[in-house]
């Protein structure tokens, strides 16, 4: 795979060379791009090789040389439970999502029990806005197909890639609380909460978080066989009574909060470590954000700065990472 910032004018030689790529920037840089094998996504915040920038003069854009014969194709909000009808055999598939839609509250909810979801890979992001814009304007996926932006339902690419193997996998620096007498359960999932069980008692989550100066910069962490999976948190509002999330918590699922970093920009920076080049990766905009990457590098990785990662599933804080090689 190749990673790079390219102008439109570049970007669209290479789409009418036939390259497959991922492409992410800013809504009237897409806009402009000829129609082909391409998907992307609306963000301004990247982590290029001089570090976390905003860019609004230039796209991000993953060439994937393995692809051949990829398929762009627009889902509507009906469509998504489908995914799967769509996968190439021996393929991978690339999404793109609008934040703030309503595929984006379906795919975090109800995404992991569509038949077929997990039978190849799948690997994108969230599409967002500049922080300044959020309820401004909307995220937007593109459809390289027709050349449109959609600001609902999903955009994917669908790409048969023989004889090489896929390793998609997820870079999370948080772990699960060491007390496990602090623990947070939920009657109901959903985006938002009015309250928890915690440590056996029901509560006013938002009180409880507030009386305790628990810090919110800091996700609730499930242990799924293994997999550490955060739920991030928006907002706490007392007065409405309500935690928003940035993922939907899952009924019944035992959450912990995260132990406290130290430093954590200089725990992402370890975290992340040297590998990345060559690789597709996108980065939350938290990680961005609380880890203070503006100028900042994350070992090899580049790319865009989004509002959730996706590694089949939903995900929070996150760096998701995708390699492309040649099978043994």
């Amino acid at each position: 795979m190749k990673n790079e910032m390219l102008t439109v004018a570049e970007a669209a030689k290479r789409i009418e060379a036939g390259d497959v790529m991922a492409i992410a920037g800013d809504e009237s840089l897409l806009a402009q791009l000829p129609r082909g094998a391409w998907i992307g996504g609306t963000t301004v915040y990247f982590v290029t090789e001089d570090g976390g920038a905003v860019v609004r003069d230039k796209l991000f854009c993953t060439t994937f040389p393995k692809a051949s014969g990829a398929t762009p194709r627009h889902l509507w909000v009906d469509e998504l439970p489908r995914i799967a009808e769509g996968y190439k055999p021996g393929g991978v598939t690339m999404i793109m999502i609008p934040a703030f839609s309503v595929a984006h509250s379906q795919f975090a909810v109800d995404g992991q029990t569509w038949p077929g979801l997990f039978d190849q890979p799948l690997a994108g992001w969230i599409t967002g806005v500049h922080l300044d814009d959020i309820g401004k304007k909307a995220p937007k996926v593109f459809d390289g197909a027709t050349g449109k932006g959609h600001d609902e339902g999903a955009v994917l690419c669908m790409s048969p890639c023989p004889r090489v193997s896929v390793d998609l996998d997820i870079l999370n620096i948080f772990a699960q609380g060491n007390d496990a007498k602090l623990t947070f359960t939920f009657a109901e999932g959903g985006f938002a909460a009015k309250t928890a069980t915690v440590n056996g008692a029901e509560v006013d989550l938002a009180r409880y978080i507030t009386d305790n100066g628990l810090d919110t910069r800091l996700p609730l962490v499930a242990n799924y066989a293994g997999a550490l999976v955060n739920v991030s948190i928006q907002s706490v509002d007392v007065a409405a009574g309500e935690v928003k999330f940035y993922a939907p918590v899952v009924a019944g699922v035992e959450y912990r909060m995260a132990n406290a970093l130290g430093s954590y920009a200089q725990a992402f920076a370890q975290g992340a470590g040297a590998a990345g080049s060559g690789q597709y990766s996108c980065n939350c905009i938290l990680n961005y954000l609380y880890g203070e990457l503006e100028g900042q590098r994350t070992g090899g990785f580049t790319g865009p700065v989004t509002f959730g990662e996706i590694a089949y599933i939903l995900l929070n804080q996150t760096l998701v990472r995708m390699e492309i090689t040649d099978a043994a």
